[in-house]
Formats: C-alpha cells, sequence, structure tokens
C-alpha cells in the first residue's frame, strides 16, 4: 500500500479501542462459559460418574460440533446485517445454557446444554473479527485482533479463580448458575454501548472490489479453501488449537489427579499462572507481528512456529515433576507461548479477503481450527488416559499429555509452511 493511501485513511480513535476491549469483556465470558467445565472437571466426573472420554467429548467434541457447524450460517448472515445485535443475541443465549449446565443429571442432558452453548458463541467471534477490522486499520488490526483475544487468557484465568472458588464452597452446579448470569447483561448493555461501522471504511479497494456486496454462501466459503494461504493458515492454527485445548481442557484434573493440587489450589495458583501467561502471550504476540512484519510477512506464522519449538522441553519437564509446585511452573511456559498463533492468524485472515467476507472467512477458520483443535484435541487425551488408566491408574493423564508432543512437532512444521505461502501472497503485500 502507498504512505499517500495510508495517510488518506482513517486511524483507529479512543473508540475504536474501547469497542475492541468491550468485545474483549464479552469474549472473556464466551471463553469462561466454554472452559469451566475444565476446571470443574473432577467434581462432574465424581458426581455423573463420568469416564475420562466422556469428560474430554463435554469439553471437546459435544461443543464443537454446534459451536463449528453453526458459525458458518450465523456469519452468513452476520456479513448481512447488523454485526452487534448478533453478538448481543449470541451472548444472552451461550450464557443461558450455562445456568441450565448446572441443571444437568447425567452425560446425556449435559452434552444437550454444552450443544446449546456452541450454538450461541457461534455468533461471538466471527462477527467480532469483521467488526473490529472496521475499527482498526490494517497496519495495526493486529493490535486490536490482540485485544479482543486476550477475552480467551482472561476467561480461563477468571473460570478457575471463580469457578474453582464458587465450587468450592458451594458446590460445582452454582458455579454454572453464578457465571453464566453476567453474559445476559452484558448482551444488554452491548446493544447500547457499540455502534454498527461501515464495513470496509478503513481498507483500501483492491481490484475494483465492492466493499458493501456480500458474496454468496458458497462463493464465500470456496474462496476461502481456495486460497492456498488461508487454507495453509487454517490447518497450522488448527494443530495449534489442538495442543493448546488439549492443555486448557486437562491441567487441571493433571494437577489435581497426578500432582496432588486441590480445587483450592488451582483456584488460587493455576488461575494466576494461566490468566497472566496468556495475556501476555496473546497480546505480545499481535504487537510483535505487528511490528516484525513490517520487515517480512512470514513472521505471521514464524512467530507461533518458535514459540510452539521452545514448549517442547517444558512439556516433558511438566510430565515428570515431583511436586505440583514444579509443574505449574514448568506449565507457564506453554500456558505463554500456546496463544501465540491466535493473533497473527487472525490478521492474515481479515487482510488476506475482502470486508465482506471477513465476517465468513473467520467462520470459516474457526470451523477448521475449533472442529479439529477442540473437537478433537480434548477427546485425544482422555481417550489415551482411558486406554493406560489399567496400566497406570491416576498417572495415566501423563501419558495422554506425553503424546501431545507429536502433535506440537507437526504444529511447528504446519506454520513454517504457511510462512513460504504467506509469502507469496499478493492481496496481503498490497493490504499491509
Amino acid at each position: 500500500m502507498s504512505a499517500q493511501g495510508a495517510a488518506e485513511r482513517p486511524s483507529a480513535t479512543g473508540y475504536s479501542y474501547f469497542v475492541a476491549a468491550f468485545l474483549a469483556i464479552v469474549y472473556t465470558l464466551n471463553f469462561l462459559d466454554r472452559q469451566i467445565i475444565s476446571i470443574l472437571a473432577e467434581p462432574i466426573r465424581k458426581d455423573l460418574n463420568l469416564t475420562d472420554t466422556q469428560l474430554g467429548m463435554l469439553g471437546g467434541i459435544a461443543f464443537a460440533l454446534f459451536y463449528t457447524t453453526f458459525g458458518i450460517p450465523v456469519a452468513y448472515l452476520a456479513d448481512r446485517t447488523n454485526r452487534v445485535r448478533i453478538i448481543a443475541a449470541a451472548c444472552a443465549l451461550w450464557s443461558l445454557f450455562t445456568v441450565l449446565c448446572g441443571t444437568a443429571t447425567n452425560f446425556v442432558t449435559f452434552a444437550l446444554y454444552r450443544m446449546g452453548v456452541g450454538v450461541g458463541e457461534a455468533g461471538g467471534s466471527p462477527p467480532s473479527y469483521s467488526l473490529i477490522s472496521d475499527y482498526f486499520p490494517p497496519e495495526k488490526r493486529g493490535t486490536g485482533l490482540a485485544l479482543y483475544s486476550l477475552g480467551v487468557p482472561t476467561g480461563s484465568m477468571l473460570g478457575a479463580f471463580a469457578g474453582g472458588r464458587i465450587a468450592e464452597a458451594y458446590g460445582w452446579r452454582t458455579a454454572f448458575f453464578a457465571l453464566g448470569v453476567p453474559g445476559i447483561i452484558l448482551a444488554v448493555l452491548m446493544l447500547f454501548l457499540v455502534k454498527e461501522p461501515k464495513r470496509g471504511r478503513l481498507d483500501v479497494a483492491i481490484d475494483g472490489q465492492d466493499h458493501a456486496a456480500a458474496p454468496p454462501l458458497f462463493q464465500s466459503v470456496g474462496g476461502f479453501f481456495a486460497n492456498r494461504t488461508l487454507v495453509l493458515v487454517a490447518i497450522s492454527s488448527a494443530l495449534s488449537a489442538f495442543v493448546g485445548y488439549a492443555a486448557l481442557t486437562w491441567n487441571p484434573p493433571f494437577l489435581i489427579r497426578v500432582k496432588g493440587m486441590t480445587l483450592g489450589d488451582v483456584a488460587n495458583y493455576y488461575s494466576v499462572v494461566l490468566g497472566v501467561t496468556g495475556i501476555i502471550g496473546t497480546f505480545g504476540a499481535g504487537w510483535l507481528v505487528d511490528r516484525l512484519v513490517k520487515r517480512d510477512r512470514r513472521w505471521f506464522a514464524w512467530v507461533p512456529a518458535i514459540a510452539f519449538s521452545i514448549t517442547i522441553p517444558f512439556w516433558w519437564l511438566l510430565i515428570n515433576a515431583d511436586t505440583w509446585q514444579m509443574a505449574l511452573l514448568f506449565m507457564a511456559i506453554p500456558a505463554l507461548l500456546n496463544n501465540m498463533y491466535l493473533a497473527p492468524a487472525l490478521t492474515v485472515v481479515q487482510n488476506a479477503v475482502p470486508p465482506a467476507r471477513r465476517t465468513m472467512s473467520g467462520a470459516v477458520l474457526l470451523f477448521v481450527l475449533n472442529l479439529i483443535g477442540l473437537g478433537i484435541g480434548p477427546v485425544y487425551v482422555g481417550r489415551i488416559s482411558d486406554g493406560a488408566k489399567a496400566e497406570y491408574g491416576d498417572q495415566s493423564l501423563a501419558v495422554g499429555f506425553t503424546w501431545l508432543i507429536p502433535i506440537i512437532v507437526l504444529t511447528i512444521i504446519a506454520h513454517l509452511v504457511a510462512a513460504w505461502s504467506i509469502n507469496r501472497d499478493k492481496r496481503l503485500a498490497a493490504a499491509l
């Protein structure tokens, strides 16, 4: 892009950062409601007599299948209608089903309510990505999307702290009730505080593209899979999420069951480690790539490739740690670095497509990312743990964690391949 084009285009304002921060709060509740089941896994397992495979399904495919599937039609609607209203309605819906999870009496009813949470959360992130992209120009978009992505570590931290504390004092059912209600209130506030911006107002048209005209559904989806860069970013992100969601789901049970932590310890210590490292890693990645890609676009993929490479020895150390204190210390490094793929991936996708396709492209990215990462990752570790239980007993989760290391190696390779494609992407070159 020319310096003149950048000078003529509006830039991010204080209200832009307010919108990103408000959406980050919504995303915090989104992720809190999504991940609370991992914090409460042990009391739920004992109360409802569930296996590790069933727990993995509740944290994974029972949610992810509906979350990813409904994300496509919701994104199609969001590319044509008011995104603020869609996000607000979705927030109210997933919060209601989170409350209902506290009434579950067996695996089937729990799975049904988790499906409802997934349907609601399908309307959260893709419209938010598109909304933020109309408040931040391409050269600042990584920072805006990273600010939004802080909802992941913040929601995980608050879920671990509040969920653990409430469950310890009043039981796991009360935790679902207490953490579901705030989302309904926030949904109402959003309708009054967040404005719907004009689509593509901060972008320069390329090849005469119409920013306002949203293409048909199959053209949008087909356009995503016809773009080599987007497909490779989706695959590398899916493998990243496989590792990240498996860790988020099973870290608390691992620390409690294998390393001897209590639920109160999880609330007091694990929540802090998860929050601090996640915030630094998520925002740091967006801030870092906004600066590094000015020199070389491949840093969009190089940053997560390097991050995941560093985590490998720390996985070995936390699995073999003698105490939960040492395990938590070693766990901090993967917790810091596992999130460093998300903001760069979102930025690539939002910059690589026209504004009218952003919501749909974000939904397709999440479809691939969550169906593989969230849908399979937690079940993968849970199934391995169940298979190893006869020989290893409560130590079987350590076996499941060990088998994540080959997935990390595949993740690194996938990001390096994505970097090769990013370097050859003409639209990214024009947008940045």
